[in-house]
């Protein structure tokens, strides 16, 4: 089925989704954060193939009005995001919430899942405590300036990551670890040593990032952690 429109708010800044709904859906969903610019290519595919293994998948929109940052004007958005947790948290918390009130959607069966910045977005979502059953982070920052704290943290939580990719570098790796011990997380962690950052995204090579490749055993290994994840912990989407 193809997408439709879903419009949703955060503090009066008007936010434009897009819902992917199954044939047969059961109440579960998965909550879908982009990459840096926006709502694109492997944020849709994803969405695509959550929705036909039975799932609700909103692709949730973190700079309103459905827009797609590049340049300036987009890393001036991430340095925001970054340099303020509490902003960051509340932006991904609207999509959660917004999503969890949505005719035919459990909100006991719902996670979500984040590629590069969408990584680290759901990563913050699970640190503020908001009630998702699970979060899944792919090739996103791992570290943050308000790390979990003991209790903090109800989500079962996945992340996954290129050893090769520098924008994620073993030290804050040891770092993630270290904090998901201490905050008593029930954590989960794949390392792909081949993979740099953007795994997962067929198309990255068009951006000419020498930092970035696509490696498709990686963005295997990783749907096939993702879609065990779920099962565990939402259900299968398909019964």
């Amino acid at each position: 089925m193809g997408a439709e429109s879903w419009t949703y708010d955060d503090g009066g800044l008007a936010l434009r989704g897009e819902i992917h709904r199954p044939g047969k859906p059961n109440g579960a969903a998965v909550l879908v954060i982009h990459e840096a610019d926006g709502i694109g290519g492997n944020v849709r595919s994803h969405c695509a193939r959550l929705a036909a293994l039975g799932y609700i998948a909103a692709a949730a929109d973190m700079h309103g009005g459905g827009r797609v940052l590049d340049g300036a004007e987009m890393l001036a958005a991430l340095d925001a995001f970054r340099g303020d947790p509490p902003y960051l948290r509340r932006r991904v918390r609207a999509g959660f919430d917004a999503l969890c009130g949505l005719d035919g959607v459990d909100a006991a069966r719902v996670a979500a899942i984040g590629f590069c910045f969408g990584g680290t977005a759901v990563l913050e979502l699970a640190r503020s405590g908001a009630p998702v059953a699970a979060v899944a982070s792919f090739h996103g920052l791992l570290t943050s300036a308000a790390p979990a704290r003991p209790g903090d943290v109800r989500a079962r939580v996945l992340a996954a990551t290129g050893a090769l990719d520098p924008l994620v570098p073993p030290g804050d790796v040891a770092a993630f670890q270290e904090e998901m011990r201490a905050a008593g997380v029930d954590w989960h962690l794949l390392v792909h040593g081949r993979a740099l950052h953007s795994y997962t995204n067929a198309g990255v090579a068009g951006l000419g990032d020498p930092r970035m490749a696509y490696d498709p055993f990686a963005h295997q290994l990783s749907w096939a952690a993702l879609t065990t994840l779920l099962a565990e912990t939402i259900g299968s989407g398909a019964g």
